[in-house]
């Protein structure tokens, strides 16, 4: 597509190609917003909130996270990031791909956003690497309690020494997601906790690169992840001049209907971030960019992006 290119890097991990997307602005661009996509989905999902993007002078740009889309190595499996300690790999190729573009374009600002387990890796960026983007943007986060996650890791531990690190598990697959589509019985499809919108759901559903049962190695490394960002030791690593804005739908639950994504902003805050921002939308749950209404979200996102590009 024009003003689309698609490219390729290596990842920490040392064996896989990344598979990364820059969207370009007709005209020069204004800023850079790079994109963290979830589980179980990828980069290209995002083009259409990128071309709107675009159409107000950014460039946006985004990569395939490990085990996902186009950034599968071959006879590696899907939705596996790879051995204990993967989740910084993931991290690790987030900051190419930051220095990449901005090598490119050292003038202009650059954010950052995350979905869902974007948004666990973003944060996780922030910390590893503060001060390497002027704001970031955190969808569909959360902050689960100590004892799920500490539950969750010990059974996944277990799960995965049964069927590998590398293969997935219906236990851990229905505890994980099977909870979430509780909160919205009776159900229409597994996934009715994506979106109030079916139309969303269903071209989820259709599409070959998203969904999937992902690997009890993938989950052990997201919830290592989550234990560390609860961490107040580490959050005080972050550049506490970086704005954060945390944005979700008040009835998704991964953000716990609102209350996850509440406590995560004032972790945040705690820290010593002086402008952690929260907005939650009434009735919306895990894609807010996605649902019927995404127009309203994609402005008032574009209304952040803009008072901090200064």
């Amino acid at each position: 597509m024009e003003n689309r290119k698609e490219f390729t890097f290596p990842s920490a991990d040392g064996r896989t190609a990344i598979h990364a997307v820059e969207w370009h602005p007709e005209r020069e661009p204004v800023g850079i917003l790079q994109i963290a996509h979830g589980v179980a989905e990828y980069a290209l999902r995002y083009e259409p909130f990128a071309r709107f993007l675009n159409a107000h002078g950014f460039l946006v740009v985004a990569n395939d996270h490990l085990g996902h889309g186009e950034s599968v190595a071959e006879g590696a499996p899907r939705l596996y990031f790879g051995e204990k300690g993967s989740w910084q790999h993931v991290v690790d190729d987030m900051y190419t791909l930051r220095c990449r573009t901005g090598e490119a374009y050292p003038e202009l600002p650059y954010f950052i956003m995350g979905h869902s387990m974007g948004s666990f890796l973003t944060r996780t960026y922030l910390i590893r690497y503060p001060g390497t983007v002027k704001g970031a943007i955190l969808m569909g986060t959360g902050q689960n309690p100590d004892a799920m996650l500490i539950g969750g890791k010990a059974l996944a531990g277990v799960l995965a020494k049964k069927v590998g690190r590398e293969n997935a598990s219906d236990v851990v697959e229905k505890l994980a997601f099977g909870a979430y589509n509780k909160a919205f019985a009776p159900n229409r499809t597994g996934y009715d906790w994506l979106s109030v919108s079916e139309e969303n759901v269903d071209a989820y559903i259709a599409d070959p690169l998203c969904g999937g049962m992902a690997s009890t190695g993938l989950f052990l490394e997201l919830l290592d992840g989550m234990a560390f960002l609860k961490k107040p030791a580490n959050l005080r690593h972050m550049n506490m001049a970086t704005p954060v804005l945390f944005i979700s739908g008040d009835r998704d639950p991964v953000g716990g209907m609102g209350k996850g994504v509440r406590a995560a902003c004032e972790s945040f805050r705690r820290a010593g971030v002086r402008d952690a921002e929260l907005k939650l939308y009434p009735g919306l749950r895990h894609e807010i960019l996605n649902e019927d209404c995404r127009a309203q979200v994609y402005d008032d996102l574009w209304d952040w992006l803009e008072r901090h590009n200064g």
